[in-house]
């Protein structure tokens, strides 16, 4: 997510009971026009990545240190003039067979996946097996990767306990957590996706899902 990071276009999107909501809408981020770092096309950030990782990879592995790299949120290229290349499966196999290492891996954020328009079931199966998931953002979205807004986890269109189970039976054990979730009512609103109430709502979802299907996580 070169210069510009995840992105939206909207932070304050009416949800339910006065919660707002993070919104993303193409069409009003390309009436922004591109940013103050211009055309950056994805030739170049490919380059880049791959000048990294070949620096650092190397490194990690003799200190163990896994390096778990986070899609495009959006996954959409260009994004205000900014290429973005971790928008598909296949561009993040490319990137693992670039440097293979057991240190490079992979963030595995649910939603951005979904958008993708990836079999986020299939493609956890994949990965957990290869030991290729280090860390897991347990959140989702409704709507396209054009146009899209964050939601609660109790209101999620992906079945996000059998997530869980497909996490614990492929023998994910690294760190979940639930990233962005809404800001509820009478929260600032200072740190969209970062308020403290969303975050004790899906945190309790996931334990409360999590003991219903017998699965044992650290306290």
């Amino acid at each position: 997510m070169a210069g510009i990071g995840w992105y939206r276009t909207r932070t304050d999107l009416p949800g339910r009971g006065g919660a707002l909501l993070s919104e993303f809408d193409n069409q009003a981020a390309k009436a922004l026009g591109p940013t103050e770092w211009g055309e950056v096309s994805e030739d170049r950030i490919w380059s880049s990545l791959e000048y990294f990782l070949k620096a650092v990879i190397p490194v990690a592995e003799q200190h163990n240190v896994k390096m778990a790299l986070h899609p495009d949120d959006p996954p959409i290229s260009p994004l205000r003039g900014v290429g973005r290349i971790l928008t598909s499966a296949a561009n993040y196999r490319r990137i693992l067979n670039m440097v293979p290492s057991p240190v490079n891996g992979i963030t595995f954020c649910q939603a951005n996946f979904k958008l993708m328009g990836e079999d986020i079931a299939a493609l956890a199966r994949e990965w957990c097996l290869q030991k290729k998931i280090f860390f897991v953002h347990f959140r989702d979205v409704e709507g396209t990767r054009e146009h899209f807004r964050e939601v609660f986890h109790d209101s999620s269109p992906v079945d996000l306990a059998q997530m869980l189970r497909i996490y614990h039976e492929c023998g994910f054990e690294g760190p979940i957590r639930p990233d962005h979730a809404p800001t509820l009512d009478g929260e600032a609103n200072d740190k969209p996706g970062y308020a403290m109430g969303g975050k004790v709502l899906a945190i309790g979802y996931m334990k409360g899902a999590m003991d219903a299907l017998g699965i044992p996580y650290a306290h």
